[in-house]
């Protein structure tokens, strides 16, 4: 037995430890990034406390061995792809729910918590927590890491806006606690909100403390087809800022609502002639507590969008409604399936999100490549599938150059390269290459300072 190997067995027990070549090991050692190689771990390890995290530290900074943390593996930056000979740290075993407190509106959970099981116990005391990355099954560990996002982040923002505390492991073995079950703190440094969004570069998270919301149960939702994006875009600048507050605020392209549609056998009812002149369908969402208020709020949305150029608006039943949300937030495995090689998120000004696509397609053009877009155009955060051109080498080649204009394209027009897949292994050269010097340079001081050996989860994120 390994020194390596022994010392893991000693932390979490041998039926934990799955030597890195075993298929269950390589199903773990990678997330659902689709151009983002992965290596062979030389071990995954299962831990089932912050004890075990300690000790698993300790077993890497003794034998010198790079630690990748996984969640859920759901993903989309090879942010937990394991490079050759590092340990996979998986928390499928930390999955208890500490504590739900419907005084405080506060939740305490194990990393390994899927977001589907957190919101399933806060509804049980009339909350929910609400940030919705579009799959469900992702942990609360992983969706701090990337400070994940999704459809409802225009009226609720991101994972950061609502963890509150929490517990990790540093890399010298180190156990901290920041914030807590309080509702502000200005005492220090927000560690808090240094370690969410750090892709585990800067510690292993064993606990999360999130802040939850009240459930909002009356929900309406209607689907305007518009004539181009430029439309749509100035029309959701308006509704957003009427003050309606819409849960969600989504755009799809033709190409994308016909995928989704289809994959979903969902007929939605739009005459032939509006969707021959439509290339642009937004979706959105009001919720309240009172359905009179709701539907007030609705015949003012829908004023306000045919006024600003949809060519039509259509309020979904109830069931269309759900079913059409599902969809769009199952678009990856929709966009996979159809072949795509790459899906990449980008995020610009709300008002420069039809140039920046305008701009995404050109650069497709340029490199024979096909991009297709969605997204959440309340926050203007793009999400584009990639069809690369040719075969093997050709596709390669034509893929990265394609997704480097992408990438620089949104950044130029005051962006950033990732608004909520994080960046992982699949934008880091990009980040060094875009990014702010400055920032940058302070930022690597942080990890050096953090992780002075380098070991957690190198060649992701910042430094990459």
């Amino acid at each position: 037995m390994s020194d390596l190997r022994e010392r893991l067995v000693a932390a979490v027990g041998a039926a934990h430890v799955l030597d890195g070549t075993d298929d269950a090991a390589l199903d773990l050692a990678h997330d659902e990034a689709l151009a983002v190689p992965h290596g062979t771990p030389a071990h995954v390890v299962r831990p089932g406390s912050t004890a075990e995290v300690v000790a698993v530290v300790d077993a890497a900074r003794a034998t010198h061995t790079p630690l990748v943390p996984r969640g859920s593996g759901t993903g989309l930056s090879g942010g937990a792809n394991a490079p050759d000979g590092a340990v996979v740290v998986a928390f499928d075993r930390m999955t208890a729910i500490r504590s739900i407190d419907p005084t405080d509106h506060v939740a305490v959970v194990e990393p390994g918590v899927s977001l589907e099981q957190l919101d399933a116990a806060a509804r049980e005391h009339g909350l929910t927590y609400p940030v919705r990355p579009g799959e469900q099954s992702a942990s609360l560990g992983g969706t701090v890491a990337t400070n994940a996002g999704g459809m409802h982040a225009v009226r609720s923002g991101v994972t950061r806006a609502h963890v509150v505390g929490l517990e990790a492991v540093l890399a010298d073995g180190t156990v901290v606690r920041t914030g807590g079950r309080i509702a502000k703190v200005s005492s220090g440094y927000d560690l808090t909100q240094l370690l969410t969004g750090s892709e585990g570069t800067l510690a292993l998270v064993t606990e999360v403390t999130v802040r939850l919301q009240p459930y909002l149960p009356v929900r309406r939702t209607v689907l305007a087809p518009f004539p181009d994006l430029a439309t749509t875009t100035a029309a959701v600048a308006r509704a957003v800022g009427s003050g309606l507050a819409p849960a969600l605020c989504e755009y799809l392209d033709d190409p994308t609502m016909d995928a989704i549609c289809t994959a979903a056998d969902l007929a939605l009812g739009v005459p032939d002639d509006v969707r021959a002149a439509a290339t642009a369908y937004l979706l959105v969402e009001l919720v309240g507590r009172r359905e009179d208020r709701v539907e007030e709020d609705l015949v003012e949305l829908g004023a306000l969008l045919t006024e600003h150029g949809a060519l039509d608006v259509y309020a979904l039943p109830d069931g269309s409604a759900r079913r059409l949300v599902a969809a769009r937030e199952q678009t990856f495995w929709t966009i996979k399936a159809r072949g795509a090689d790459e899906i990449v998120d980008v995020v610009v000004p709300r008002s420069a999100l039809a140039e920046f696509l305008d701009r995404a397609r050109a650069a497709g053009d340029r490199h024979g490549a096909r991009v297709l877009g969605c997204g959440h155009l309340g926050d203007g955060n793009a999400h584009l599938a990639v069809f690369g051109p040719g075969e093997a080498e050709e596709k390669a080649a034509e893929l990265h150059a394609t997704l480097h204009e992408v990438l620089a394209a949104g950044v130029a027009l005051g962006g950033a390269v990732s608004g909520e897949h994080g960046v992982g292994r699949a934008k880091a050269d990009a980040l060094a290459e875009l990014g702010d010097p400055g920032a940058l340079a302070a930022m690597r001081r942080v990890r050096a300072a953090l992780d002075p050996d380098g070991l957690l989860n190198p060649g992701c994120g910042v430094g990459g």
